[in-house]
């Protein structure tokens, strides 16, 4: 909505991010940290707001915490996403986010879902169908994804840019609900499609043992086939000419493949590995 004639107004000064929550955003050695290092210039404030509220989501969305906080601190979540779209955040992320160059040239609106889909992962409300994994993760990250090149600069093929946020998104989802299921069964939550464990049959039993039993093993390496496809059309779906300015896009894809088929454990050789290819991978996307 325009502003009245006579009125004037002001966009918030830009001033960095508190370090707890920069911390939070990017911790060091991560997929996040190594994709905002090498992100564009342009991309990197933007880059960081993104991810500073998705790690306030991601921690309500553990198991460890207890799901009345969790519900409760939602709900003032989702009334700051109204304030952040009216123009009158308070939370120190979404008053950093409003005061990015190109706040009031985007739509908040995917944060306002993201809010909703974190609500039902922590509600425990299963995916029914296995087609309903797209739509659910890319409300969780796919579109906040994608406000975060939108805040960067103009987008000029919106299409690439969804389809590679999306599928991002889904590889993100299934990845960590691989690495998590056994975590999230033991406080009742499902992460997996009710009509896909059906067809495998896996009950809630085989979901909490440990190792998991030949049935579910070969669920979860049907899962991580997926997952990996998702990387590689992650990948490949921004087309050349944008793949400079959103060069973070193919270092997630690139490192969330890695990881996913990643067997040695962490270190300084696996960091120094993952410092590599992320910076290929954004030396490859100027070409």
């Amino acid at each position: 909505m325009p502003a009245p004639k006579g009125t004037h107004l002001t966009r918030p000064v830009l001033k960095p991010l508190d370090a707890t929550y920069r911390t939070r955003a990017v911790p060091p050695g991560t997929a996040r940290y190594w994709s905002w290092l090498f992100a564009a210039a342009e991309s990197r404030a933007p880059l960081l707001g993104i991810y500073a509220l998705g790690a306030e989501w991601q921690a309500l969305m553990d198991p460890a915490t207890e799901i009345s906080v969790a519900h409760l601190k939602l709900a003032w979540w989702q009334d700051e996403m109204r304030r952040l779209a009216a123009g009158s955040a308070v939370h120190p992320i979404c008053v950093y986010l409003a005061a990015l160059p190109r706040a009031a040239a985007v739509d908040f609106t995917p944060l306002a879902a993201a809010v909703m889909a974190v609500a039902a992962q922590v509600s425990g409300a299963p995916l029914e169908r296995g087609a309903d994994l797209e739509p659910q993760s890319r409300a969780l990250w796919g579109d906040p994804m994608a406000l975060a090149s939108r805040l960067a600069a103009d987008v000029s093929d919106e299409e690439g840019l969804s389809n590679c946020t999306g599928a991002l998104a889904a590889a993100d989802y299934l990845s960590k609900s691989i690495r998590d299921y056994r975590r999230e069964a033991q406080v009742g939550r499902v992460p997996f499609a009710i009509d896909e464990l059906m067809a495998a049959g896996v009950d809630n039993d085989d979901l909490a043992a440990d190792p998991p039993p030949p049935h579910l093993q070969s669920y979860l390496d049907g899962l991580r086939r997926r997952a990996a496809q998702y990387f590689e059309t992650a990948a490949q779906a921004l087309p050349p000419a944008q793949r400079t300015r959103h060069r973070h896009l193919p270092v997630l894809a690139a490192l969330g493949l890695e990881r996913l088929n990643r067997r040695t454990p962490a270190g300084e050789r696996r960091r120094l590995q993952d410092m590599l290819l992320a910076w290929t991978t954004a030396r490859r996307a100027h070409r």
